[in-house]
Order: structure tokens, then C-alpha cells, then sequence
């Protein structure tokens, strides 16, 4: 058996896996985000720990003396949160999360301050990424900032209280802006330009290999036996180990809190002024390329919440029982954080335009529906500019669960999106996969394989057809509005 621990932004999730890939128990704990300004995106570490255990909790509850069996841990989780450790592996202050846009000034300082940043790290300065966080702490917060001693990524600190080592792997750390992404190591020149150096950094290691081992007291408490624990992935990297994308031009969708559009490279294919992503893979010498949307099934829930439905699943009953062989008179644009790909834009804000009094919690939901679709027709605009090739698209996330969703994505995409075994479990998948793969020493291609197809879904020509006008409506809007932002 192996365990996947996922640290997600709206809740923890943790699974656990045999040999054979089937998933024999799963539970989740929420999470809440904290936004004490305008921009600011937060969370207590000790709340993460906190879900973890919970979780823990729930397995062993259901299904007791099933951990005993576990033989590795992996870990998965949100990107490029700023987890700050005093000397005394005390918490300074919450972590700044992925989707926080208070430092976008210090972006722009930190391309100026290192002219070869987009060289070194693949990507463009954009506030989501840890180093310019750490820029604008110490700008703001300098107190705080001199009494940095350790920063770790949000699923790195949960490592850190299961086995008292500072560790993280390549793929969450590309995301940081402090890795030479071609190299797969720190860069000095990275760090130095955020007063930083690699006394900060936890060691870097790739996604499959053992970084520690689970300490007696957490063992003791989880009921289980002192077993290894892998590097683990960031929460994209190692969905896609779950679902299997892991050769050049393989890619999927992720729907979950954001919204990613990932394609697997067996080189370094940067291109940062059009936005899109360039990373390290979880697993050796390979590489991957994303474009990046902020606001994908939270834009789902934020409406339900909106229009006072229950949950989402109801709501989504009511559109679809609404006419798609028409255009949606109501256009969304899915900003409610700002966004990244392809517009690099914290300011930016979510709009419904053409409401009138017939606008109705279904229109309302279906205009967001199709908002994020034609963001992620934007990424892949992005992606394809960017001389990626897209061969074959999967879906996981929670998002994953709407067929009509899928019909959505797929007409806009103009592509067929494959449903997988396992999708819905995401990143928790993949962790336990790279666990089996570090403890028995196999290669990601032995482990890392497709899951079983449950559905394909195909584009509706009619749907194709006048998504191809609402999306470049939809790019027009932004054009009009973003000076007002």
C-alpha cells in the first residue's frame, strides 16, 4: 500500500493506493483562505497539519490498521506558497499563497535587478511565484523577514513535521523563481537578488527519491510504521503522473480551485513572454509547459454561493436543462483573482456583461461554465503560439465530475477530452504512484501509466460553432476593460 497526501488550497486529500493502482480509501479535510486585504491570499500553516491529521483520522477510522500496511508516503500540493521558519522552525508569519497578487511591483523590480531571469528560470516574473513574495516581505514586513531562516513550499512544511527534514523536489520548486530550471538546481544569482541563499532553501531532490522517513511520534499518532516519504510534486506535476502524462505532447486539464492546461516535454522548451509556463517534471529529465488560469471550479462555486444554491451539482442540474443549441446571451470573465495566462494580470476582475431581467442563476452558471473554458482557450492559444504540440487532452479535478462541463470545454477547445480512471483524484494519485515508484525502485514508466478510459467526450458542432464568435467576444471585453481593472 502507498499513501498520497495532497495540500490543496480548499482541502487536504489523502489516499491510499495498492500495487495494482486501486484506490482503497480516500478522505479530505477542508481548508479555509484567509483575504485580510484587497489582493492578498493567505493561509496558517498549522491549519494544513491540522487538515492532514483530520484526514489521517478518517482512514484509519474507516478502515482500521489499513495504514499499518503502507510501505512510502508521497506528497502533493499547492504551488509556490511562502511557508516562513525562524530559527526555532517556528511559524513568522501565514503563508503567502499561489493565487496572492500584492507583489506585482516587485516583479517588475526583480526582472530589472537579474536582466537573465527569464533565461535562468523559464519564466516571467509574475506575483504568484514565491521570490517576489519574499521581495515585497522584505520591503514591508522587514521584521519579519530578518528572522527567515527556512522557506518552504506549502506540501514541503507538512514534510518537514512528518520527518524533521527540509526537502523539496524539482517540479514545486521551479515554480519558486530561485531555480536554474534548465540545470535543476538552485541559482545563486536568483537568491542573491531576493537577499536569499541556499542556506534558506530545503535540498532539492527528484520527485520518486526518499527524502526521510516518518518520525516516531507521527508514526505512533498516524498508527503506522516509520516508512520512507518521497520528494512528492507540485499539485500539477504529480496529477499528471496520476493520470499518465508523462511523454512529450501528452497533456491535460486540471479544474480544479485554478484552472491548468499541461503538456509534458522531454526538453526545456521555455517561453515566457507569451506567459505560459515552463517547469521541471516530478520525474527525471523531463520537463513541462502550462498555461495557467486562476480562477477555474472556485468561479463554480464562488456562483453557487452567489445565487444560493445548495452545492454545485444542483445548480448544475438547472443548466442543463437550458437551450445549448443557442448562444448564452451572458458573458463571463473568469478574473475573480486575476490571472496569468496569457495576461499576467493580478489586477484584473471578473464581469458578467448582457444580463437583462431574464438573467437567472442558470444563465448566470452557464455564462460561467463557458468563461472558463474560453480562458483555457486562451492558454492554449498561448501554448500552441509557444511552438507546443497537443496531441491527446485528459480532464481530472473536481470539476472533472460535469459531463456538460466537458461538452463545453471540449466545443470550445476544438479537441476531445478524455475522462480517466483516477482523474478525479488528482494529484493525491500521482503522489502515491511516485511513493511506489522511490520504495521499489521501478521507473516512472513502469508506474506512471494511463488510467482506464471511463468516456471521451467530442466537440457538438453546433456548440463549436458559436463558441468560435463568444470567444473572441470574450478576448474583446478583456481588450475594453482591462484600463478599467
Amino acid at each position: 500500500m502507498y499513501l498520497g497526501i495532497d495540500l490543496g488550497t480548499s482541502g487536504v486529500k489523502v489516499i491510499v493506493l495498492d500495487d495494482n493502482d486501486t484506490l482503497i480509501a480516500q478522505a479530505t479535510s477542508s481548508l479555509e483562505v484567509s483575504r485580510p486585504n484587497p489582493m492578498w491570499s493567505e493561509q496558517d500553516p498549522q491549519h494544513w497539519w491540522q487538515a492532514t491529521n483530520d484526514a489521517i483520522s478518517q482512514i484509519n477510522s474507516q478502515h482500521p490498521e489499513l495504514l499499518l500496511s503502507v510501505k512510502a508516503i508521497g506528497l502533493s500540493g499547492q504551488m509556490h506558497g511562502a511557508t516562513l521558519l525562524d530559527d526555532s522552525n517556528q511559524i513568522i508569519r501565514p503563508a503567502i499563497l499561489w493565487n496572492d497578487g500584492r507583489c506585482a511591483a516587485e516583479c517588475i523590480e526583480l526582472e530589472a535587478a537579474v536582466p537573465q531571469l527569464r533565461k535562468i528560470t523559464g519564466n516571467i516574473a509574475m506575483p504568484g511565484f514565491t521570490a517576489p513574495k519574499l521581495a515585497w516581505l522584505k520591503k514591508n514586513e522587514p521584521e519579519n523577514f530578518g528572522k527567515i531562516s527556512k522557506v518552504l513550499l506549502p506540501k514541503d512544511y507538512l514534510r518537514f513535521l512528518m520527518t524533521g527534514d527540509y526537502a523539496s523536489d524539482m517540479s514545486d520548486s521551479a515554480g519558486t523563481l530561485w531555480l536554474d530550471v534548465a540545470k535543476r538546481k538552485w541559482s545563486k544569482e536568483m537568491l542573491s537578488a531576493t537577499n536569499l541563499t541556499e542556506e534558506h532553501m530545503p535540498l532539492l531532490y527528484e520527485g520518486s527519491e526518499i527524502t526521510g522517513y516518518l518520525s516516531k511520534e507521527v508514526s505512533s499518532a498516524w498508527q503506522m510504521k516509520q516508512v520512507a516519504v518521497v520528494a512528492g510534486g507540485g499539485d500539477n506535476a504529480a496529477g499528471a503522473t496520476g493520470i499518465g502524462v508523462i511523454k512529450p505532447n501528452q497533456a491535460f486539464l486540471s479544474l480544479g480551485t485554478s484552472g491548468v492546461y499541461f503538456v509534458a516535454s522531454e526538453s526545456y522548451l521555455p517561453n515566457p513572454d507569451s506567459a505560459v509556463h515552463t517547469f521541471c517534471h516530478c520525474i527525471p529529465n523531463t520537463w513541462h509547459q502550462m498555461s495557467v488560469i486562476l480562477s477555474a471550479a472556485s468561479c463554480l462555486s464562488w456562483v453557487t454561493k452567489l445565487t444560493d444554491f445548495a452545492d454545485e451539482a444542483s445548480l448544475l442540474k438547472e443548466v442543463e436543462k437550458l437551450d445549448f443549441n443557442s448562444p448564452c446571451a451572458v458573458t463571463f470573465l473568469p478574473y475573480l483573482s486575476g490571472e496569468r495566462t496569457p495576461h499576467n494580470n493580478p489586477n484584473a476582475k471578473g464581469i458578467f456583461f448582457g444580463l437583462t431581467h431574464d438573467s437567472d442563476a442558470a444563465v448566470l452558471c452557464r455564462a460561467v461554465l463557458e468563461g472558463v473554458a474560453f480562458a483555457f482557450a486562451d492558454g492554449q492559444q498561448a501554448l500552441l503560439s509557444a511552438g507546443t504540440q497537443i496531441d491527446e487532452v485528459s480532464v481530472i479535478g473536481g470539476g472533472a465530475k460535469s459531463t456538460l462541463w466537458g461538452r463545453i470545454l471540449a466545443s470550445v477547445l476544438n479537441k476531445p477530452l478524455t475522462y480517466r480512471q483516477g482523474g478525479e483524484v488528482g494529484p493525491a494519485f500521482g503522489a502515491a504512484r511516485l511513493a511506489r515508484i522511490g520504495i521499489n525502485q521501478l521507473t516512472a514508466q513502469e508506474v506512471c501509466k494511463p488510467g482506464e478510459i471511463i468516456q471521451v467526450i467530442e466537440p457538438v458542432p453546433v456548440m463549436q460553432d458559436y463558441y468560435s464568435e463568444q470567444h473572441q467576444k470574450f478576448q474583446q471585453l478583456y481588450k475594453q476593460l482591462v484600463n478599467h481593472f
